[in-house]
C-alpha cells in the first residue's frame, strides 16, 4: 500500500554513510597490499592501482553526496531515457570501435580520459526501471504485464552484456529483477514459474558454449586442471587455507607473488583472507551484513513504493555480488569475475555503486 508522502528531514542515515565509508577505506588498504608487487614489476610504479583507487573513492564519496541531494523522484521521471543511454552505450561498447576487447571479451568503452564498464551502468539503469514499473503498478503486482514489462526492458540488456560475452553480470541483472518482483509481492506460482525458466535458460547457455561448460566443469574439480582454468581458483584457496585464523599479518601475502593473477580485482577475499584470516574475513561479511539489514529496514520505511523498490533493488545487487565473489573465491560456485563491491580495483564498479548508495541516502531523508 502507497504511503505518505513525507517531507526531507534534512539528515540521511549515517550508518549507512558511514558503514559504507569503513568499506571503501578497508578496501583502498586492501587493494594497496594485493596489488602493490605486480604493480611494481607491471608498471614501475608501487603506488599505481592505489593512487588510482584514491581518486576514484574521491570521485566516488563526492558522487555519494551530490547524489544523496537529488530527490530520488527525479530518477522515476527519467527511467526510459536512462534505460535508452545504457541500451546505447552497450550497444556501442560491443560494435563500435571505442570498445575495448580484452581477454576476448568487449565490456569496456573508451571515453577518452578512461574507460567505462558499461555493465556497471546497466545494473542500476535496470533497477530504476524496474522500480518505476512496479510503482505505476503497484496495484496489479500479480497481473502478467506487470511481470512481463521489466524483463522486457531488463531482457534487451542482458542480452547485450551476453554477447559481450558476460555471463555473470547479466545472471545477476536478472536476480536483482526477480528479487524487486518478489519483494513487491509476486505470488509464488510466478515465483516458481520464473525462477525454474531461469534456471533452466542458465544450464542452456552453459551447455551450449564450450568455454562456459569448462568453467562448470573445472569448479567441480579444479585439480583436474591446475593450471589452466582451475589455477586462479586453486591459488585462492591456497591463500585462504595459509591464511588460517589469524592470517600471515597485512602486506604478507604469498600469493600476490605473481602466484594469483591480478590480486586486487575478483580475488581481492582471497589476499583479506590470507593476511587477515578467517577473522578478516568475518569483519569483511559483519560489515555488509550490517550494511545490508540497515539498508533492509530502508525498504520497509521507505515513504513510498518506488523508493522501497529503488533501495530494495540496490540492496539486492550489493548482496547477490556479495555472496557469488565470496563464493567464487572459496571455490563454492563456479568462477564469474564479479567484483567485491566497494572493496575490489576498479574504478567504474566503484563510482557507480557509491553514487547508488547516494540515491538510498536521499531515501533515507524522507523515511520515518
Amino acid at each position: 500500500m502507497e504511503k505518505n508522502i513525507r517531507k526531507s528531514s534534512g539528515n540521511f542515515d549515517a550508518w549507512i554513510f558511514s558503514l559504507t565509508g569503513i568499506l571503501v577505506l578497508f578496501g583502498t588498504i586492501m587493494v594497496f597490499s594485493a596489488s602493490y608487487v605486480q604493480s611494481g614489476v607491471k608498471h614501475n610504479d608501487p603506488l599505481f592501482f592505489l593512487k588510482k583507487n584514491i581518486v576514484f573513492s574521491i570521485i566516488g564519496f563526492a558522487g555519494m553526496l551530490f547524489v544523496s541531494k537529488i530527490n530520488y523522484k527525479v530518477y522515476k521521471k527519467f527511467a526510459l531515457p536512462l534505460m535508452g543511454v545504457n541500451i546505447l552505450l552497450l550497444l556501442m561498447t560491443r560494435f563500435s570501435p571505442l570498445g575495448i576487447e580484452l581477454n576476448y571479451a568487449k565490456r569496456w568503452l573508451d571515453i577518452g580520459f578512461s574507460t567505462l564498464m558499461t555493465s556497471e551502468v546497466t545494473k542500476f539503469a535496470c533497477i530504476i526501471m524496474t522500480a518505476t514499473i512496479i510503482s505505476n503498478r503497484k496495484n496489479l503486482i500479480n497481473n502478467p504485464s506487470t511481470i512481463i514489462q521489466p524483463f522486457i526492458y531488463v531482457g534487451l540488456s542482458v542480452l547485450l552484456i551476453i554477447i559481450q560475452p558476460d555471463l555473470s553480470t547479466s545472471v545477476t541483472i536478472l536476480f536483482v529483477t526477480f528479487g524487486m518482483l518478489f519483494i513487491a509481492g509476486m505470488h509464488y506460482i510466478y515465483v516458481l514459474g520464473i525462477a525454474g525458466m531461469g534456471i533452466f535458460g542458465i544450464i542452456l547457455l552453459i551447455l551450449f558454449e564450450p568455454y562456459r561448460l569448462k568453467r562448470f566443469t573445472t569448479f567441480l574439480d579444479p585439480f583436474k586442471d591446475p593450471l589452466g582454468n582451475g589455477y586462479q581458483v586453486i591459488q585462492s584457496l591456497y591463500a585462504l587455507g595459509s591464511g588460517g585464523i589469524f592470517g600471515l599479518g597485512l602486506g604478507k601475502s604469498r600469493q600476490k607473488f605473481f602466484y594469483l593473477p591480478e590480486p586486487q580485482n575478483d580475488f581481492i577475499f582471497a589476499i583479506i583472507g590470507e593476511e587477515l584470516g578467517y577473522i578478516g574475513g568475518i569483519f569483511v561479511l559483519i560489515l555488509f551484513a550490517f550494511l545490508i539489514l540497515r539498508c533492509l529496514q530502508l525498504v520497509v520505511k521507505a515513504p513510498d513504493m518506488f523508493s522501497s523498490m529503488l533501495v530494495a533493488g540496490i540492496t539486492l545487487q550489493i548482496g547477490i555480488q556479495v555472496l557469488i565473489n565470496i563464493g567464487v573465491a572459496t571455490s563454492s560456485i563456479p568462477n564469474t569475475g564479479l567484483p567485491l563491491p566497494f572493496i575490489s580495483y576498479g574504478g567504474t564498479s566503484l563510482v557507480i555503486f557509491m553514487c547508488a548508495m547516494g540515491i538510498i541516502l536521499n531515501v533515507s531523508r524522507y523515511s520515518k
